[in-house]
């Protein structure tokens, strides 16, 4: 005969079941020794136990709300203990938070509500009102702010071609009411273990300047260009929202966003500090954002986003947005080269805040621009050469960043995937890296991810040379077809030569295929 737990016992158990599954024992040592022991999560929230005092102006009504603050947010769990069986993990808090979603009588709803700019001079490309999606969880002092993707436009030819095309990048229009955040931006724990439970933004992409752009729409220009101006706008009415009294503020990215990144994460850190809000830690996380600007494959004219070198491409958007870059970085070049601050190892070094670049070491939008195309006809010597100079390339840009997940594959943009969670560099998985972080900034080691927890690596590039070498890669599959495609059939699919490769390493081919199968 079954036994039904009360409603109001449910939290606690699943609490209990948190506690115990997730592996703080330090945490329940700490509570039992009544005392003797503080734990390390009290340490990473609220106020300092000075800061508190009545001396310091603290009232008992004051610190009561401090201490309903600090039970109502939720502290992160050290989910070491149970790395290697995860899934399994997160299956069991799934099954114990739904058991707790009779206890409302109202069906709980975690999709995001669009809100549109209040100051209506902020546009999209067309006039029509700029906005955010958001999912507010309250007593939650973590931001997740992010910045949607989607190339760019640099004239008036490819821009009204953009606004036919894809005319959702350019207009408010049509955009639905909600929306539900998927890999990262989702709310539900098994699929977003540590920021699940956090207040959570999406920003659409509406600019087309890779959120640069600081131009009204006029009778000189048909279109307006106001990313910058557009991010600087939502930070505003988050702080009505409860910004104000934020821990961490994440502003993350992927691709043209990821880029947007590396422009605004420092002048949001300004921008807050200039509106009197200091205590709010700014950090900074670039996906598929981090471009080279290395010569193509093949040159072509520059007509399109896509045929267009990316210095030429992003030359001639600066001048048509009339785009801003960080004050910082402008001054390291000379007047008229303020392109090269949209290129991530340029603009890294002057960087304030605290960075985490995602990278993919052969990115499909970085060889695209690069004119190789890999449409199903063999690849050629000189484009496999080009390919793997490329993954080195990028992969030397990034030896300095102390923060990095650069896994061997040929993809773009994956924190919003739901497959993000599978992926690992040297037995390390994305959000592993990524909570690693997070603590190595909490626990007071500030300096851009150095400092990180002991056994909790944050520097993780890939090793092997070419494309798909890492077994965790997202799957590929067939252009024409759709099937999948094993690392093996891929390669041979781009005309590489097994045989001449076993031969040149010193191998048996069998001995070679294993290695390829196995990511080695």
């Amino acid at each position: 005969m079954g036994f039904a737990v009360p409603c109001p016992w449910r939290p606690l158990l699943l609490l209990l079941a948190l506690l115990e599954l997730g592996g703080v024992s330090e945490g329940r040592k700490s509570w039992r020794a009544g005392g003797r022991h503080k734990p390390d999560y009290r340490r990473a929230q609220g106020l300092a136990a000075r800061d508190r005092s009545p001396a310091a102006g603290w009232s008992p009504q004051h610190q009561a709300g401090a201490a309903a603050a600090t039970e109502e947010e939720s502290f992160t769990l050290d989910f070491t203990a149970v790395e290697g069986n995860i899934d399994n993990f997160m299956a069991q808090i799934k099954s114990l938070a739904q058991s707790l979603y009779p206890c409302s009588a109202q069906k709980l709803n975690d999709d995001m509500k669009l809100h549109f700019l209040a100051n209506s001079s902020v546009t999209c490309n067309d006039g029509t009102a700029a906005g955010y999606y958001i999912k507010e969880s309250k007593g939650s002092r973590r931001w997740l702010v992010f910045l949607e993707g989607g190339w760019y436009c640099f004239s008036k030819e490819n821009c009204d071609s953009r606004y036919n095309s894809m005319h959702r990048l350019m207009s408010s229009t049509h955009w639905p009411h909600s929306k539900t955040g998927t890999g990262m931006l989702s709310s539900q724990p098994e699929e977003n273990p540590y920021w699940w439970n956090a207040n959570i933004v999406f920003i659409p992409y509406c600019s087309s300047d890779v959120w640069s752009g600081a131009s009204p729409k006029s009778e000189k220009s048909e279109y307006a260009f106001m990313g910058a101006l557009i991010i600087q706008e939502v930070v505003k009415e988050l702080l009505t929202k409860g910004l104000e009294n934020a821990k961490i503020l994440l502003l993350a990215g992927t691709s043209a966003g990821g880029t947007g990144v590396l422009l605004n994460v420092d002048r949001v850190a300004e921008q807050l500090e200039e509106l009197g809000v200091r205590g709010v830690q700014v950090r900074g996380l670039a996906d598929s954002g981090w471009f080279l600007d290395n010569k193509q494959y093949q040159r072509t004219d520059c007509i399109d986003t896509i045929s267009c070198a990316p210095t030429e491409a992003i030359k001639k958007g600066i001048s048509y947005w009339n785009g801003v870059v960080p004050e910082r970085c402008r001054e390291q070049f000379k007047e008229g080269e303020e392109w090269n601050c949209f290129f991530g190892y340029k603009i890294y070094p002057t960087l304030r805040s605290p960075l985490f670049v995602v990278q993919w070491l052969f990115d499909e939008a970085q060889l695209m621009v690069d004119n190789v195309h890999l449409t199903g006809q063999p690849v050629q010597e000189g484009q496999w050469n080009y390919i793997q100079n490329l993954g080195r390339e990028l992969k030397n840009t990034l030896k300095d960043v102390p923060a990095v997940f650069a896994p061997a594959c040929l993809s773009h943009e994956v924190i919003t995937k739901s497959y993000w969670l599978n992926l690992q560099v040297k037995g390390v998985s994305l959000p592993r890296a990524l909570h690693c972080w997070d603590r190595g900034l909490q626990d007071g080691a500030r300096n851009n991810g150095k400092g990180s927890p002991k056994g909790c690596p944050v520097h993780l590039t890939d090793s092997c040379h070419w494309p798909h070498c890492n077994p965790t890669c997202p799957t590929i599959r067939d252009q024409y077809t759709g099937q999948e495609m094993t690392v093996i059939q891929f390669l041979m699919h781009m005309g590489f030569d097994i045989q001449k490769m076993a031969h040149q390493q010193g191998l048996e081919v069998s001995k070679l295929l294993g290695m390829l199968s196995s990511g080695s």
